[in-house]
């Protein structure tokens, strides 16, 4: 007996989407997934710090006062033309022995700015890269209120740190304007520290020591309260304390949360360690096979484009009693990286499972772009359509079985016909499924042909998405009208994503369709809508590459409508054969 309704007529079973709708709306979900999370992280930012911050956690205190120099150490400097918008404050000035005499060193690359007043940094500009306030990127916090970089941190003797970090050295200048020497001495405590750049590398080569009456103290040098690209939205998410262990020969990286509760302390054999956000790293090379001991602290501090405080990963480093450490500031950059050390090359991540499809996407397409189009932009379309063609093969499958199974409508419908009464829990539900694979099977039609294309193109696209989220070199690609592929279209109407919707309606209506449900159709419907409104703030990059493959598969599709291989797959369908006069 068939189910009946409450009025006495059969239950009509539910319908059931097709394989390639589930498909669609698996995509449609994972790219949702990627289209909130930065929104997800952005909202779970921490509230402004206490006023008495827990250990490894400082809120965003003024700066301390320096520590009284002694006489013989109180050298006035003058300021020199064109020095950094670092200024002495009113108490300091009004001790002429006391004068603030920032350097500026410039090399081919990067602009720094250091301090006779700790003998630390103030400022580090990249001059090939702007943030997204236009100017040239400052890669550290000038306003998180913390000790600046490659100071010193001595946890077992916090008063000599804070005697060597806010005194007054001597400073002495190298000829060539490419290096400097500070030298401080109160009697008790000697400090030293050199720091030696190169007008074409992003390598330079940092010393520093602390005595006290001639014996050396155990110090660590720091970068602390922020670093990388300050202009993007919620930056501290990408900040990261990192090393590399040649014993473990893998890279460990730590967030800034992960000290929360105080500072975390690692020693071993590494080959590197630093701190790093999604494009830029600043990290310590040890000379030879020295143990290297780093500290990682979570640093709650504000930055000049955002009042709100936010947990910095920061670091402490060291090799030895008496600090001597090549120093990488700069670009991720795979060839940079490779060329001063192949470990370096981990600093990208291009992820674990997905990293085999990205890497390769992305060299491929740096390749072309370097050695033929010399546009990113470009080379990504060029990439589409090779990766397309590919995957014709597939794709023409996929085509002739959609083709027959068109054609096999009218027969499908007839046995959904004859089982419509039938529910989904009668055992007659199974005899309906065997009718309709038989059908299949007899005229040679794969019910997942439509289904297996779509599952290849998923990989690449989360390997492209990768691509263009990690890889520098994207970072401020201009195309045509795009001026970063790395990043959404900054027009106030967003042209490509636009364009996408047009070719993916367009591809809708040259696709044949194996099945016209009403319900699916609206839903396929507004599949391009939902799509374009999914990829309207993702990377322009990203776009880029779902557009053009629309394109060739819609020149694919027309391809295939107008040869005779369509038609054949359509006339091959054997019409049901007759039995006594009877079909």
């Amino acid at each position: 007996m068939p189910e009946l309704e409450q009025g006495g007529g059969p239950v009509k079973p539910p319908k059931e989407m097709s394989m390639e709708v589930r498909l669609l709306l698996a995509f449609l979900l994972m790219g949702v997934v990627m289209f909130v999370t930065p929104y997800v992280f952005k909202s779970q930012a921490p509230p402004a710090a206490p006023k008495k911050a827990a250990a490894g956690q400082t809120a965003a205190p003024a700066s301390p006062a320096p520590a009284q120099p002694a006489p013989a150490e109180q050298t006035a400097k003058a300021q020199p033309a064109g020095a950094a918008r670092q200024t002495a404050s009113p108490a300091l000035a009004e001790t002429p022995q006391r004068v603030l005499a920032p350097l500026v060193i410039e090399t081919n690359l990067f602009r720094v700015v250091l301090s006779n007043q700790g003998a630390n940094l103030r400022s580090w500009e990249l001059k090939a890269f702007k943030g997204n306030d236009r100017k040239p990127l400052e890669l550290m916090n000038t306003a998180s209120g913390l000790e600046y970089p490659l100071s010193f941190y001595i946890p077992a003797h916090e008063d000599i740190a804070k005697k060597a970090n806010w005194s007054f050295y001597e400073q002495t200048a190298d000829a060539d304007g490419l290096g400097v020497s500070y030298v401080y001495s109160d009697g008790h405590i000697s400090v030293k520290k050199t720091f030696r750049f190169e007008k074409n590398s992003y390598i330079s080569r940092v010393s520093a020591e602390v005595s006290v009456d001639g014996n050396l103290v155990s110090s660590m040098l720091t970068w602390r309260g922020g670093f990388g690209d300050l202009t993007v939205a919620n930056p501290a998410a990408n900040g990261k304390s990192l090393y590399f262990s040649v014993t473990d020969n893998k890279l460990v990286a730590q967030a800034g949360t992960a000290a929360k509760n105080g500072p975390i302390t690692t020693t071993g054999s590494y080959s590197f360690a630093g701190v790093s956000d999604t494009f830029f790293s600043a990290v310590f090379l040890p000379q030879g096979d020295a143990r290297v001991q780093q500290t990682t602290f979570s640093n709650t501090v504000r930055t000049a484009l955002d009042p709100k405080p936010l947990p910095f990963a920061g670091i402490a480093v060291s090799d030895g009693a008496s600090n001597r450490f090549e120093l990488y500031v700069g670009p991720k950059d795979l060839d940079l990286l490779r060329s001063v050390n192949p470990k370096l090359e981990q600093l990208v991540d291009f992820g674990s499972w997905i990293g085999v499809l990205a890497k390769p996407l992305f060299l491929i397409t740096n390749w072309l772009n370097n050695a033929f189009v010399h546009s990113f932009g470009w080379a990504i379309v060029l990439v589409t359509i090779a990766l397309n063609f590919v995957l014709f093969p597939l794709k023409f499958s996929n085509m002739k079985s959609m083709r027959k199974m068109q054609a096999l409508k009218p027969q499908i419908d007839a046995i959904n016909l004859k089982y419509k009464s039938v529910g989904l829990r009668d055992p007659r539900k199974a005899d309906q499924n065997t009718e309709v694979m038989d059908l299949y099977k007899k005229n040679g039609v794969n019910p997942m042909g439509g289904c297996f294309p779509m599952l290849l193109q998923i990989p690449f696209f989360f390997a492209f998405y990768r691509v263009f989220t990690v890889s520098v070199e994207m970072r401020g690609a201009s195309w045509l009208w795009v001026t970063d592929l790395s990043q959404a279209e900054q027009l106030p109407i967003h042209i490509l994503p636009i364009i996408m919707i047009v070719s993916q309606f367009m591809m809708q209506k040259m696709t044949p369709q194996p099945t016209q449900d009403p319900a699916q159709a609206k839903m396929m419907m507004f599949m391009p809508l939902i799509f374009g409104f999914m990829f309207y703030y993702l990377p322009s990059g990203l776009v880029l590459y779902y557009l053009t493959s629309n394109l060739v598969n819609m020149g694919q599709q027309w391809f295939f409508n107008r040869t005779a291989v369509a038609s054949q797959a359509a006339l091959s369908v054997e019409p049901p054969k007759k039995r006594n006069g009877r079909t």
